[in-house]
C-alpha cells in the first residue's frame, strides 16, 4: 500500500541513487500535490491520477512507494535534486529550460493554461477577457513558484506591455479559483484540467480563454537516474 509521508526538511543526501540504490534501499519516494486531480483524501477514499499511477507503479515494481505531499513546484524540484525524493509526479510542461536540469517521463498528458475570471453575469456585467492583450495592466495570481510565471513574463514581452504576478505563498490553483469565484481577486492562471473540474460547482467562473499553447506534461527524474527513467516509462506504460 503507497504510504503518505510528511514532506522532509532533513539533511540532503549526497550519494548518487539511481534504480540500483532505491532497489536497495526497497523504497521509492515521489513528490505530489494534493489536489483534486492528482491526490485527495475524501473520507476513508484516497483517489487523483497522480496517486493511482503511484500504485501502479508500486504493484510493477516491487518496491514500496512513499508519496510526499508538496504543493511547491520548486520545493519537490529541490528536493528532488537533493535526493529527498526520486520522482517528482506533477503535471509538469515538458519545456527545454527544464529539460536542461531534470529528465522527464514520457509525456503523460497534455494541458495548457488558461484565465480563471467570471462570467459576464457574476462581474456586474463586465465582459471577461477573451484577448490577450487586454491582460495589459491587469493583475494575475498564481500559486507561489509556479511555472506559469515563466508563460507570463513571456506573455508581458507578446504583448509589449505589463502584466502584474502575484504569487501566492499559501494557496494552490484551486484555492485561487474559488478566490476568483468569490470576488476576492479577479484573475488566477491555472491548468485547464484542473479549472475544469470547478465549472460545475462555481457556473460564475469562466475559463474559455487560454494563455499557453496545449503543452506536453510529465514527471521529473534527476539528470543521473537514467535507469529508473527506463523502468518508469514502462511500468506507466503498462498502465
Amino acid at each position: 500500500m503507497v504510504g503518505i509521508r510528511l514532506w522532509m526538511n532533513d539533511t540532503p543526501n549526497h550519494a548518487p541513487r539511481d534504480l540500483k540504490e532505491i532497489r536497495e534501499e526497497g523504497i521509492l519516494r515521489i513528490a505530489i500535490e494534493y489536489n483534486t486531480s492528482s491526490y485527495y483524501v475524501s473520507g476513508d477514499t484516497i483517489a487523483g491520477m497522480e496517486y493511482e499511477l503511484c500504485r501502479t507503479i508500486e504493484k510493477k515494481s516491487g518496491l514500496k512507494v512513499e508519496i510526499y505531499p508538496e504543493m511547491n513546484l520548486q520545493n519537490s524540484l529541490d528536493g528532488l535534486q537533493q535526493r529527498r525524493v526520486d520522482i517528482v509526479a506533477k503535471s509538469i510542461p515538458i519545456t527545454s529550460e527544464l529539460k536542461e536540469s531534470f529528465h522527464f517521463t514520457e509525456p503523460i498528458t497534455t494541458n495548457r493554461l488558461v484565465l480563471v475570471q467570471r462570467t459576464a453575469v457574476a462581474n456586474d456585467g463586465i465582459d471577461p477577457i477573451r484577448n490577450q492583450l487586454e491582460l495589459a495592466g491587469k493583475t494575475v495570481y498564481i500559486p507561489e513558484e509556479s511555472g506559469a510565471k515563466y508563460r507570463i513574463a513571456n506573455l508581458s514581452e507578446e504583448i509589449a506591455d505589463s502584466i502584474y504576478l502575484k504569487e501566492d505563498p499559501l494557496y494552490g490553483e484551486e484555492q485561487l479559483i474559488i478566490l476568483v469565484a468569490h470576488k476576492e481577486i479577479d484573475y488566477a492562471i491555472c491548468d485547464e484540467r484542473i479549472a475544469r473540474k470547478f465549472t460545475t460547482e462555481f457556473p460564475q467562473i469562466d475559463i474559455l480563454t487560454a494563455v499557453s499553447f496545449n503543452q506536453f506534461r510529465g514527471w521529473a527524474l534527476r539528470k543521473e537516474s537514467a535507469e529508473l527513467l527506463d523502468s518508469v516509462n514502462v511500468w506507466l506504460k503498462e498502465k
